[in-house]
């Protein structure tokens, strides 16, 4: 009978109107597979009981410029192959592609494109996103929406998924989250985490946007093994770490950027990171501190062709740091007995820099011929002590 009446309902509709989503969402039993023919169906539409949609890449979903496109409250439902647009405007509503207010989904193999949001987890669990493509309003980077925000979410896995031309990744509030493989550009922050707890992100790769990784009041987290490149603009930080406890940084390569990493002195021992193996390359400044004090383990890093390798608000905030094991490109030591550790202690000074860090309009100068010849002029013929800003005792050798 709901089908007869569905068909009815079809019959009499406008040739210019589209079936509406929810009516075939309707005739769907728990547990059932919809597996719509290609073309374009109309939303906002809404999952109050655990179905799958299938798509197979040949459905489109429109919202028509009204509120989210697909609403899902019913655990372990299963979303494939879809193209959603044309969510509504409103940031009160976080109208988005798809919210997800249920725990154990799967939403794979999607493309999300002029939503305003793209997803976003609502107290959602266990769920798995992936091979996703998500792009938010064709806008100013501060008008568009997040292309993933999670709050009160935890044990998600998000994986594979590109997000382009979007805001940012903003997670707060959610633990226990696995990010990989996943790919983000063009956007604004990589991933901003706040107050969100022992979240893993691994091998994903962020590229032209301003900030890379944002970490404010986090602990316990695990950020390895991944390629952050090209952030340029005036702050563009490959990490920025404030209050955070527990933080391990492995195996990253930053490349281009403004700034590799900025952190705070640690508050007390637990605020330590943990920075090891990695890469930083064609950085203006690779690490930057500022506080009172150190107190990071920074151990068996490579710095290569970066315009300052570190850099502090205080000398001290980068001198009590743990350094070890680095390799600097800049170290003219020697390794009489081969064992790939110089024989030497390296030492670097703050000299000419210091000049654009007390005045920060003077960083326009950077690599121009004027300070490279204050910089000369200070090594050669000191007007005062220049600072130690680190002592490496066991530098390795290229």
């Amino acid at each position: 009978m709901t089908k007869i009446l569905l068909l009815l309902f079809l019959s009499f509709q406008p040739a210019f109107c589209l079936p509406p989503l929810q009516l075939y969402i309707a005739i769907t039993p728990p547990g059932g597979v919809l597996n719509l023919e290609p073309g374009f169906y109309s939303g906002p539409a809404i999952i109050t009981r655990p179905i799958t949609i299938n798509g197979h890449g040949k459905v489109t979903i429109d919202a028509q410029g009204e509120g989210t496109v697909l609403t899902i409250e019913a655990d372990k439902t299963i979303i494939k192959g879809l193209h959603l647009t044309n969510s509504g405007d409103s940031f009160d509503k976080t109208d988005a592609g798809i919210i997800l207010r249920a725990d154990n989904a799967l939403i794979e193999n999607n493309i999300i494109e002029n939503t305003l949001f793209g997803i976003h987890l609502q107290g959602a669990n266990e769920n798995t996103i992936r091979n996703n493509r998500i792009t938010s309003k064709d806008t100013s980077l501060s008008l568009r929406g997040d292309g993933l925000r999670m709050w009160n979410s935890y044990d998600n896995l998000i994986e594979n998924n590109d997000f382009i031309k979007v805001r940012d990744i903003y997670i707060t509030n959610s633990h226990s989250n696995r990010f990989i493989g996943n790919h983000v550009s063009h956007s604004r922050i990589g991933f901003e985490l706040v107050f969100s707890h022992e979240n893993e992100i691994i091998a994903n790769s962020i590229e032209h946007n301003s900030t890379g990784f944002m970490v404010v009041y986090s602990t316990d987290l695990l950020i390895k093994q991944n390629h952050i490149s090209h952030l340029r603009s005036f702050a563009g930080f490959a990490m920025a770490f404030k209050e955070s406890n527990m933080i391990k940084v492995v195996e990253n390569e930053i490349l281009h950027c403004a700034t590799g990493i900025s952190a705070n002195s640690p508050l007390d021992p637990e605020n330590m990171l943990t920075i090891k193996n990695n890469h930083f390359i064609y950085n203006d400044v690779a690490l930057y501190f500022y506080g009172e004090k150190g107190g990071h383990i920074i151990h068996g890093n490579h710095f290569e062709a970066n315009l300052l390798d570190v850099q502090a608000s205080l000398p001290r905030a980068s001198y009590f740091n743990d350094w070890q094991n680095n390799r600097w490109d800049l170290y003219e030591g020697f390794d009489r007995n081969n064992d790939g550790v110089g024989d030497t202690p390296y030492s670097l000074y703050s000299w000419s820099d210091r000049l654009w860090v007390d005045v920060p309009m003077t960083q326009f100068f950077r690599g121009t011929p004027m300070l490279e010849t204050i910089d000369f002029m200070e090594r050669l013929v000191s007007f005062s002590e220049p600072a130690l800003m680190l002592e490496d005792k066991t530098p390795k050798v290229q």
